[in-house]
């Protein structure tokens, strides 16, 4: 029976670079509800949440940076090299973590919960999953991921790769074994298929739901769009990059898309994702010629409604000049233009930092109040 009553609870594990965020976004976008428990790890020691003193208090201010938040890279240098502080932190972080996981699981909509911990197996959040999923690669396409999205060196990848447990013991452990060494659209397919033996029929409405406003239809992208989403963000790079289908079929793995259509025509889209309870829109695109106003608010309020199901506490929006520019729609929509340095929250300022495009503009709004992992 299911930690959670009407729950029913995926652990997703695998060592680093074997494709774990990308299967948690994918379950995501067929309908799960997934939280990111090393993300929550992060944020239960940020400045003003309940792990805070009590690290200071274990390891000294000396841990500290210029903004008064925890140095995590002075702070990861100490315990990776000291079992025992090692054991003293996590003996302050993983009751935490287990905290935000139980009230995000409680609080969620959804039938299917996915909890991904890089030591899930490890841990007390073993015993609330129903089923285990381990993500695997050959050791080979870890290192040349690492090399190629964290510009590491073979030497430091393999160094990363090789100072993990054993990935043998994790896939032993696992009821599901996602194979990641392919493409995306393989990726994707495995997913599906795991998918279709768990979850309700209805658990799939978000991915194909359509909503009309005036002659405007706001619809969720699936991946069968890539070839349109890819023809609309060349055009609207102004021949600044060429999309091919295949690398809207990547950036599933990253984020979800809102198209926008008049008739059957694409005439604007939104590409946002979510990541430690902050939505993050980071590609909006509308043709000329439509209202603007109309297509922004079309789309906003149906990126906020997906991005409020996953409990999100704030809303991020990075739009171009052009639409930035439309300053009266986003008033409307209860946005306002701030700085990154400006949200107050560090979580949300880590993620304005990460993801605004160079030369955007960023507006932002809080979704709800009731934040996780504030002072006990």
């Amino acid at each position: 029976m299911s930690h959670w009553p009407g729950k029913y609870v995926i652990g997703l594990t695998g060592n680093i670079a074997t494709g774990k965020s990308v299967v948690r976004r994918m379950l995501e976008h067929l309908g799960a509800y997934t939280i990111d428990a090393d993300a929550l790890s992060h944020r239960a020691i940020a400045k003003g949440a309940p792990g805070y003193q009590q690290v200071l208090d274990e390891f000294g201010k000396w841990m500290l940076d210029k903004d008064g938040e925890i140095d995590r890279t002075k702070l990861g240098r100490l315990v990776f090299n000291d079992p025992e502080a090692l054991r003293q932190l996590e003996s302050i972080i993983h009751p935490l973590v287990r905290q935000g996981v139980d009230l995000l699981a409680r609080r969620a909509k959804q039938s299917v919960i996915v909890v991904e911990a890089i030591k899930l197996l490890e841990g007390e959040l073993r015993k609330v999953c129903d089923t285990i999923w381990v993500t695997d690669a050959p050791q080979d396409v870890q290192v040349s991921r690492l090399m190629r999205k964290r510009a590491m060196s073979r030497e430091e990848a393999l160094q990363r790769v090789r100072s993990q447990s054993a990935q043998s013991n994790k896939v032993a452990a696992a009821n599901v074994v996602i194979h990641n060494s392919g493409s995306y659209e393989t990726l994707w397919e495995q997913v599906m298929n795991e998918w279709k033996k768990i979850a309700p029929s209805d658990e799939t409405v978000p991915l194909v739901r359509k909503v009309k406003s005036g002659d405007l239809e706001i619809q969720r992208g699936r991946p069968r769009d890539s070839k349109p989403i890819a023809a609309m963000m060349t055009r609207s790079s102004k021949g600044q990059r060429q999309w091919t289908s295949s690398d809207v079929m990547a950036a599933f793995g990253d984020k979800a898309f809102m198209l926008l259509k008049m008739g059957d025509e694409l005439v604007g889209l939104a590409g946002w994702q979510v990541e430690n309870l902050v939505a993050r829109t980071t590609d909006l695109y509308m043709e000329e010629g439509i209202d603007a106003r109309a297509g922004l608010q079309a789309l906003m309020r149906e990126v906020e409604r997906a991005s409020r199901d996953l409990q999100c506490e704030a809303s991020l929006v990075f739009p171009d000049e052009r639409l930035a520019d439309h300053a009266s729609a986003w008033n409307e929509l209860g946005y306002e233009r701030r700085a990154p340095d400006a949200l107050g929250v560090q979580a949300w300022q880590d993620a304005a930092a990460e993801s605004m495009p160079a030369g955007s503009t960023l507006y932002f709004k809080q979704l709800r109040k009731d934040r996780v992992l504030r002072p006990i």
